[in-house]
C-alpha cells in the first residue's frame, strides 16, 4: 500500500472495513415486501423487455430512473436472478459513498480524520440498512458524494480532472434518482463559492466539458424516455415533483407522509450521533463567519448541503423517513471536523456523547427486558413506510418476532454503556482523538446490528412463502387477482412465476400506467372480479387487506375459502358448490 500514499490507504482500509461488515449474508434473506420486492422484480422484466424504459407488472414503471434496474439486470446476467444479485448494486453504491467520503476528508482533514468520516458515515443505522436493500438510496448517495468530492477539488486546486469527475457524478445522481440530486449540490456549491469570493470563473470549476457530462449523463434518458413516452414527462417533472410537494397529485400512491417532527427524528437517530457534531461543526462555521474565508469554502459548502437538505424536507409537505440520507456524506464529513477541532478542549462534546451513549444504552436495556411492543411501534412506527400504510388503513404491519430482536436490542445496549464507560475515561483524559475513535468504534459494532435486523424484518413480510403456496396451486391456466397496489407483494411474480392482475390497484407507483390502453387488461375492477368469480373457472385471490376491509367481505356468503395465509396476506380460492339442502 505504500505507493497508495496516505489518501489511498485510508480510501482502501475503510471501504475494505466497510465491505466486510456489510456483504456477509447479503443474499441470506427474503426481499422485504414491499420495499424492495417491486425494485427486483421491474429488473427482472428487464431481462426480457426494453431497457429504455422500465415495466413492473407488464405495467409502464415512470416512478424511478433506470440505474439502478440496470446495474441489477446485469447483475442477474452474470450471477443469475437471486437476493445477493439484486443487492450487488446498492451494496456498491454503498461502498463508493464511503469512499468518496473518505477521500474528501482527507484531502480537507488528513487521512486519521478523514478515515474517520468514512467510518461516520459507513455507521449511519439508516446508511447501513440501505447499504444492503434493493433501492437506488445508496447509488445516489454514491454520486452526490464523488460530486462533492470533484467539485469541490477542482475549486482548491484549480484541477480540471476533478471538476469532470465531480460533473460526471452528479449527472449520475439525476439518473440514479432524481435531478434534485444534480441541482442541489451545485448551487450549494455556487453559493458558497460566490460567498467566498470564488464563483468565477465558472469554467475553472465548471468546465465547458463538465456542463456537457452533466446535461448527456443527467438529463440525456430523460429526455429519449420523454420523446418516447409524452406522458413520462408530465408524470415525472409535474406530477411526482410539484404536485407531490403540494399534496395534489393526480397519481398518487399509499405512502403517508411523516410530519415535520417525525421527519426529523428519523433523520436524526439514523444518522445517530453523528448528526450532533455535525450540528456543533455548523454553528462554528456560523460563529466564525466562515462564508467570507475562501480557505472555508468546502466546508461551508457541506454546511449548506446539509443544512439545506433537512430544512427543505422539514417544510415540504410531503417526505419520507429516508428522505434526509442525501446529507449523509456531508454530515459525516462536518463531524470528523467537529472532533478535529475540539483537540484543545474536547470535554464538551466527549460529555454530549456519553451522556447520549448512556441514555440509548439504558433505553435499549429498559426495552431488552420488556415484551418489546413499546420499542417495535415506536421504531417501525416512524422509520419504516410500509408500517405508516398500514396504520393509515387501520391494519397491524407484519413486525418481526420479538425473540428474534431482542438479542440485537440487548446487545446494542451493552455496546453502548460499554463506550459511555470509554468516553468516562477519554473525558478524564482530554483527548478527543480518544472520544472520537470510541464513537467510530461503538458504531461500527452495531452495523451488523443493522444488517441482523434487516433481515429478521424481510423475513417477516416477505411473498417468499405465500408465493411457493401460489407456485404448488395454480396451475398453467390459472388466474391470481391481486388485491391492491402491486408494491405491496412486488416480488410475488417473481417467487411464484405467475403474474397478477390487480384489483383496486390504481392508487400505486402504477397508477399512470394504468391509463395506457395495453394496461387494461391489467387493471380490475370490482365489477369485473366479481363476473370472474361467478364463472366456471374462478380465480384466485392474494391480498394483503384484512377480511373485514377487503373485496371477500363483499362476495356471496360462504363462497370464498381461505386457502392459507402468512405474513399479513391472504390467498382465497372459491369453496366448493354446497350440495343440494345444504345451508
Amino acid at each position: 500500500m505504500g505507493r497508495l500514499g496516505a489518501p489511498g490507504v485510508a480510501v482502501v482500509l475503510v471501504v475494505a472495513l466497510s465491505a466486510a461488515l456489510l456483504a456477509p449474508g447479503l443474499g441470506g434473506a427474503p426481499f422485504d415486501d414491499p420495499g424492495e420486492g417491486q425494485h427486483a422484480e421491474i429488473a427482472r422484466e428487464l431481462l426480457g423487455g426494453s431497457w429504455l424504459i422500465m415495466r413492473l407488472n407488464g405495467v409502464r414503471y415512470f416512478d424511478k430512473p433506470p440505474l439502478l434496474y440496470w446495474l441489477t439486470a446485469g447483475s442477474f446476467t452474470l450471477f443469475g436472478p437471486t437476493e445477493g444479485a439484486a443487492r450487488l448494486a446498492p451494496l456498491l453504491g454503498a461502498l463508493l459513498a464511503v469512499a468518496g467520503t473518505v477521500l474528501l476528508g482527507v484531502r480537507l482533514l488528513g487521512a486519521g480524520w478523514g478515515a474517520l468520516a468514512g467510518l461516520a458515515l459507513l455507521s449511519c443505522a439508516l446508511f447501513a440498512a440501505f447499504a444492503r436493500y434493493v433501492r437506488p438510496e445508496t447509488l445516489f448517495l454514491a454520486a452526490i458524494a464523488w460530486g462533492f468530492t470533484g467539485l469541490l477539488l477542482a475549486l482548491g486546486r484549480r484541477a480540471p480532472a476533478w471538476s469532470l469527475v465531480g460533473c460526471a457524478a452528479l449527472g449520475t445522481a439525476a439518473l440514479a434518482k432524481d435531478p434534485l440530486g444534480l441541482i442541489g449540490p451545485l448551487v450549494a456549491i455556487g453559493i458558497a463559492a460566490g460567498l467566498a469570493g470564488r464563483l468565477r470563473p465558472v469554467r475553472g470549476w465548471l468546465p465547458p466539458l463538465g456542463w456537457a457530462l452533466v446535461v448527456v449523463i443527467g438529463f440525456g434518458w430523460y429526455a429519449v424516455a420523454a420523446m418516447t413516452e409524452p406522458a413520462f414527462l408530465w408524470y415525472t417533472v409535474v406530477d411526482n415533483h410539484v404536485l407531490n410537494v403540494a399534496r395534489m397529485r393526480q397519481f398518487p400512491d399509499e405512502d403517508v407522509p411523516l410530519s415535520a417532527l417525525e421527519f426529523l427524528t428519523a433523520a436524526g437517530f439514523g444518522a445517530f450521533p453523528w448528526i450532533l457534531a455535525a450540528a456543533v461543526a455548523v454553528g462554528a462555521l456560523v460563529r466564525a463567519r466562515a462564508w467570507r474565508d475562501p480557505a472555508e469554502l468546502p466546508w461551508v459548502a457541506l454546511a449548506l448541503w446539509v443544512v439545506g437538505v433537512l430544512a427543505f424536507f422539514t417544510v415540504s409537505p410531503f417526505k419520507l423517513p429516508h428522505y434526509g440520507l442525501p446529507a449523509y456524506p456531508a454530515l459525516a464529513l462536518l463531524a470528523a471536523r467537529a472532533w478535529r477541532d475540539a483537540a484543545p478542549r474536547p470535554r464538551g462534546l466527549i460529555a454530549a456523547h456519553l451522556v447520549l451513549f448512556a441514555l440509548a444504552g439504558a433505553g435499549c436495556a429498559w426495552a431488552a427486558v420488556g415484551d418489546g411492543r413499546i420499542f417495535t411501534e415506536a421504531v417501525f412506527g416512524v422509520s419504516d413506510v410500509y408500517s405508516r400504510k398500514e396504520a393509515a388503513l387501520g391494519q397491524v404491519s407484519p413486525y418481526p418476532a420479538w425473540s428474534s430482536l431482542q438479542p440485537l436490542v440487548a446487545w446494542a445496549a451493552g455496546v453502548l454503556l460499554a463506550g459511555a464507560a470509554v468516553l468516562g475515561a477519554a473525558a478524564v483524559r482530554r483527548s478527543a482523538r480518544l472520544g472520537a475513535w470510541t464513537v467510530a468504534a461503538v458504531m461500527v459494532l452495531l452495523v451488523p446490528v443493522v444488517a441482523i435486523g434487516l433481515a429478521v424484518t424481510s423475513s417477516a413480510r416477505a411473498v417468499t412463502v405465500m408465493a411457493a403456496e401460489i407456485r404448488a396451486r395454480l396451475g398453467p391456466g390459472d388466474l391470481l387477482v391481486l388485491e391492491g397496489p402491486i408494491e405491496n407483494a412486488g416480488a410475488v411474480e417473481f417467487y411464484s412465476g405467475h403474474r397478477p392482475v390487480l384489483l383496486d390497484a390504481a392508487r400505486s407507483v402504477l397508477g399512470i400506467g394504468a391509463t395506457f390502453a395495453d394496461a387494461a387488461g391489467t387493471f380490475w375492477t370490482a365489477p369485473r372480479f366479481a363476473e370472474a368469480w361467478a364463472s366456471a373457472r374462478p380465480p384466485y385471490l392474494l391480498t394483503t387487506r384484512e377480511p373485514a376491509r377487503s373485496i371477500v367481505g363483499s362476495l356471496p356468503p360462504r363462497s370464498a375459502r381461505l386457502l392459507f395465509a402468512h405474513n399479513g396476506r391472504w390467498l382465497y380460492g372459491r369453496a366448493p358448490e354446497a350440495g343440494p339442502g345444504s345451508r
